[in-house]
């Protein structure tokens, strides 16, 4: 029987006798192992099924169906399922088992969702944004500064299921880090639930950080010597990716301070504190972005201002050298008019002298020039 209709029959694991009806259909087919994603029979998507139970993981492979047999079959300890842009095909038995809701398991699978929290029953439903930096050698008009994906998380009592959609933003160290901290991992799904978000939050500081280098870099061009000449597209890039950072940012916080303040059943007071430090180290980026706006608005502001005066330092020579032309010009003009009767027109020493008026008419006026700036 294919791994599809056993997870259907799960279904009736609250039932008497559910979980033993799926345990004999489980033995009649070869174990697999789901913490390789390779040979998951629920596909690519699932990147591990771990279960754990005082804060320690479960020796012992098995599928899903084994691991929530289990879990449920002594009473304690979680399952920890994490997929990767998993389809609709691949999640529907997975929503079936763990009785998600069809709301919540749409903006699973389709992600782009604002980051969120919403309670479904016994269910939390969050959404993060995630963040990564993108290198590059220099800041351009179309640098690619900040890249974005999402992880979504469903947290009940006996579970915790990652929805990843991105790239970036693997949580396998973060499995790590929890599984060397047996005590903190005990506390249960919320444990999880806090650790995501404060690795998320964490991930935000980072970027800041790295934005911060950009930004002194276009701070440093636009005030150098040659900053007029800065390619005014540069700042606009850091700011539409400063803003990217920001949609992923700023909704967070309504999230944050219901998970640290409110209660819900699926998290333990204790976890609540944890949660008002991740959410004070989310209002420190959002400060931080929020003055690097500021700054790149001043920044933009300088620059503009800049050009401005370059323009004016250009039109005022252009003016001054169109002055200097200008004597000659009419000099020349007056004495190539073609009348008799012209003062010194016959005059043996006519020519030198009208030369010797515009050579000293045009060193006045460049000197004069040259006093105050204007050449």
């Amino acid at each position: 029987m294919s791994m599809a209709g056993n997870l259907r029959k799960v279904t009736s694991l609250g039932k008497a006798g559910g979980l033993r009806r799926v345990a004999r259909l489980a033995r009649r087919r070869r174990r697999v192992d789901l913490s390789h994603p390779a040979r998951s029979p629920l596909g690519s998507s699932v990147v591990n099924c771990v279960s754990y139970r005082d804060g320690r993981r479960v020796p012992g492979g098995g599928d899903l169906v084994e691991t929530v047999e289990r879990v449920r079959k002594h009473g304690d300890g979680f399952v920890w399922l994490g997929l990767h842009e998993p389809t609709d095909l691949e999640f529907a038995d997975i929503a079936e088992l763990f009785e998600l809701h069809p709301l919540a398991v749409e903006d699973a699978i389709e992600a782009h969702q604002r980051p969120k929290l919403e309670r479904y029953d016994e269910t939390l439903f969050a959404v993060f944004k995630t963040v990564c930096y993108v290198e590059h050698e220099e800041l351009t008009a179309t640098s690619e500064v900040v890249n974005t994906g999402e992880i979504m998380v469903f947290t009940g009592h006996d579970f915790v299921i990652t929805v990843r959609h991105g790239r970036h933003g693997s949580l396998g160290p973060l499995r790590e880090e929890l599984e060397a901290d047996p005590e903190q991992l005990a506390k249960g799904p919320a444990a999880v639930l806090h650790a995501l978000a404060d690795h998320v939050v964490d991930e935000y500081l980072s970027v800041t950080d790295s934005v911060q280098g950009d930004l002194d870099q276009v701070e440093t061009d636009v005030f150098a010597e040659a900053g007029a000449r800065v390619d005014p597209g540069r700042i606009y890039q850091l700011k539409r990716e400063l803003l990217e950072l920001k949609r992923a940012v700023a909704p967070l916080a309504r999230p944050l301070e219901e998970l640290a303040t409110r209660p819900i059943r699926v998290v333990d007071p204790e976890i609540q504190a944890y949660f008002r430090d991740v959410t004070d180290h989310l209002l420190r980026v959002k400060d931080q972005i929020a003055s690097f706006d500021e700054l790149l608005n001043s920044i933009l502001q300088a620059h503009l201002a800049q050009v401005t005066v370059a323009q004016n330092e250009d039109m005022r020579k252009i003016t001054a050298w169109a002055a200097l032309v200008a004597v000659p010009t009419m000099v020349c003009g007056v004495y190539g008019m073609n009348f008799d009767h012209m003062p010194e027109l016959h005059w043996q020493f006519g020519y030198p002298l009208v030369i010797g008026v515009i050579a000293v008419a045009c060193l006045t006026l460049y000197r004069g020039f040259r006093r105050n700036g204007w050449l």
